[in-house]
């Protein structure tokens, strides 16, 4: 999409799963691309991927429960580009399922911090250059999760289902600038995340999940100009494990 092409985009979690397809997507689409996650080997990985598609890609380490970090990757990308004009806030922790009874104080914490803490951090560290240029998109990624709670979930759960409310706040407080801020709510997708912390062989038990490329073009779709309609809105995107197939 032409509206996308030399924009930059900052994608967090970009190492594997959902992170990695729709930073692989944008660079697709002619986007300088800053990816971020913890482990540098796999996010250069990435970053060669899409310069070797023509693109321009900036990885930087990052530990999203780090203040310090979150501000660290808004400032390489102003460096390395010149501006922010798309922000996709993607990683997460995705813990077993766990009762809350028996949840550690310290991986409740850590949890909210990387899913919801880290996004709004990084959002606010965005948004001067967003505003000053009166443009921008912030795709928010939550969950089928952050719907309903359940089980063993409610750290995980929580976090998506505040992500789901803060797209509807900061969108509510940066339409007048020009940032459309939406959020996307997956149903079950094969990722190495869903993978460990359910402990199974993904699509290969279960065929309904769906591929992280389908809700990277969701992504990259909400990042063009052709969603100018869409702002303050979280996307259901279930695929097959919607729950109106059960």
């Amino acid at each position: 999409m032409d509206t996308i092409r030399h924009r930059t985009v900052i994608v967090t979690g970009a190492s594997r799963g959902i992170g990695k397809a729709m930073a692989v997507a944008f660079g697709c689409e002619g986007a300088h691309v800053v990816v971020t996650a913890r482990t540098t080997e796999a996010i250069e990985e990435v970053a060669d991927r899409i310069r070797q598609g023509g693109s321009d890609a900036l990885a930087v380490t990052a530990d999203l429960s780090v203040e310090a970090d979150i501000q660290r990757i808004a400032d390489a990308a102003l460096t390395g580009f010149g501006q922010i004009d798309i922000l996709v806030n993607n990683a997460a922790i995705i813990h077993p399922p766990i009762d809350l009874v028996a949840f550690e104080t310290d991986v409740w914490r850590r949890v909210v911090d990387v899913n919801l803490t880290a996004a709004a951090l990084l959002i606010k560290a965005a948004l001067p250059n967003m505003i000053e240029n009166r443009y921008g998109k912030i795709i928010n990624i939550s969950s089928i999760g952050g719907r309903k709670g359940a089980r063993g979930r409610s750290a995980y759960r929580v976090t998506k289902a505040g992500l789901i409310s803060l797209t509807e706040s900061v969108a509510a407080e940066v339409k007048e600038y020009g940032i459309d801020v939406n959020c996307i709510c997956p149903g079950g997708v094969d990722t190495e995340g869903y993978r460990e912390a359910f402990n199974n062989r993904g699509r290969e038990d279960n065929p309904k999940l769906m591929q992280p490329e389908e809700i990277a073009q969701l992504g990259v779709f909400l990042a063009s100009g052709h969603s100018t309609a869409i702002t303050g809105t979280a996307i259901d995107a279930f695929g097959a494990t919607n729950p109106l197939f059960e």
